[in-house]
């Protein structure tokens, strides 16, 4: 009996471990991820092998499976290649400008500077404004009465920044740039607590100066959490949808501003191709883990 006990108890370790309260612990984080992550995305993935259609409670509708029809729509759909390329020129603007803003900035508030819990704060608070207020306030800034273009008179371009094809997106990445970097300043200044005063304090005696200091001991010391940036801010921006919705009317300029989410939301709420609109963000969702992983794989192997 004791060997069968022994026996039971060992296998109970393997599975549950030595301290089994930890799986109670966590359950509950696990049933609310379940809920709201997993099963939704089962569901849509289900229904993007349907001709699925919303429509008015209580109606009939034929909703007949058509297999991968959705997703070969999806990969020969103009709009949806626009709205990638529009995507990846967000990216290409946003990530490194929030990496190097933020890093800088983090640093800068790590050191001894005048009222550095003030800046701290106020660096943040972007971050946790309503989309629409901060919205609002770019709006005027960029629009064609706005204050800039008051600021720059016959320099500012025409049409006017939020109306043009080339400037469209760029602002976008600005406002989302601006509005996210408390977070990532946050990110950096818990990493910069863990790297020894001792290295920067020799680097000095070495005669090493403030910027040689920042890319021999600083960016190297952050590596992991520039990477944990570089795949937030890329998930930001492929889940982009807020800043283009509201700043340039829908994705406008003709579809230059577009988002892989705004055609999510413009083809499942607004035209009832639920079926188009969940194909669209199972693609939108494998792209962006290939690029997560991408990214983890290239900054963490250096």
């Amino acid at each position: 009996m004791a060997v069968v006990a022994a026996a039971r108890g060992g296998r109970r370790r393997r599975l549950f471990g030595r301290d089994p309260i930890g799986y109670a612990f966590v359950a509950p984080y696990v049933l609310f991820l379940g809920g709201l992550f997993a099963y939704p995305l089962l569901v849509a993935l289900e229904i993007s092998f349907y001709d699925y259609f919303f429509a008015a409670p209580g109606a009939h509708v034929a909703r007949p499976f058509v297999g991968l029809d959705n997703y070969a729509r999806v990969l020969s759909d103009s709009v949806f290649q626009r709205s990638i390329l529009n995507v990846a020129e967000f990216i290409i603007i946003n990530v490194p400008l929030t990496v190097l803003l933020s890093l800088v900035l983090a640093a800068a508030l790590n050191s001894k500077l005048p009222f550095r819990t003030f800046f701290r704060v106020a660096y943040y608070i972007p971050y946790v404004t309503a989309s629409v207020a901060v919205i609002g306030v770019w709006l005027w800034l960029f629009s064609g009465s706005g204050l800039l273009n008051g600021v720059l008179g016959p320099l500012a371009p025409s049409p006017s920044w939020l109306v043009s094809d080339f400037w469209a997106m760029p602002v976008i990445a600005l406002v989302v740039t601006w509005k996210q970097l408390g977070f990532y300043v946050l990110l950096y200044l818990a990493a910069l607590q863990n790297i020894p005063k001792e290295l920067y304090e020799a680097a000095e005696v070495d005669g090493a100066g403030t910027v040689r200091r920042f890319t021999a001991i600083t960016v190297p010391g952050v590596r992991s959490v520039t990477a944990l940036v570089v795949v937030l801010a890329t998930i930001v921006g492929a889940n982009l949808f807020t800043e283009p919705y509201l700043l340039t009317g829908g994705g406008g300029p003709d579809g230059a501003s577009v988002s892989p989410v705004l055609l999510m939301y413009q083809q499942g709420i607004q035209q009832g191709h639920a079926g188009y609109a969940s194909a669209i963000g199972i693609a939108l969702a494998i792209i962006v883990l290939v690029i997560s992983a991408i990214n983890r794989f290239v900054i963490e192997r250096e």
